[in-house]
């Protein structure tokens, strides 16, 4: 009987799983449709040479802080644009992926702030109120608007 009730509650856990994975998962073949502020997903020396800072948003378009966080980006870009730049990365696309490996992160959404040299220094977890994201800019010398 006990191995009867471990087997059932094997078999639900497993369904419950798999359900809840591909409620989350992503969809692939939308990736490339996806709209987000900020430049191409592709970095490289040159282009972060010429801003001050790098604001790099690890997030989905599919979790709902990450959706809040899409205004304070576009206002971010709109506003510092000179001198910030402002990369977005859906970290359960394919394209993505590699970005959540590459800065570590552990939830979504993260933000990732990088100097002119490339250097990180420093790295919020969750929704970032614009007024506190612009005190992290503040500290690489970006001029209040």
């Amino acid at each position: 009987m006990k191995r009867n009730n471990i087997k059932n509650i094997s078999v639900i856990l497993f369904l419950i799983t798999t359900f809840f994975v591909s409620a989350c998962g992503q969809n692939t073949s939308q990736a490339g449709k996806v709209k987000t502020p900020g430049r191409d997903s592709t970095n490289t020396k040159d282009s972060e040479k010429k801003y001050k800072v790098t604001f790099i948003e690890l997030g989905s378009v599919r979790c709902i802080p990450c959706q809040q966080m899409q205004t304070v980006m576009k206002s971010i870009e709109a506003k510092y644009g000179k001198e910030v730049k402002v990369d977005f990365h859906d970290v359960w696309t394919d394209a993505g992926k590699p970005y959540g490996v590459k800065y570590g992160i552990d939830a979504i959404p993260t933000q990732v702030f990088l100097d002119e040299t490339g250097k990180e220094y420093y790295r919020h977890v969750g929704f970032f109120p614009e007024e506190e994201l612009v005190k992290v800019l503040k500290q690489k010398g970006i001029k209040l608007k």
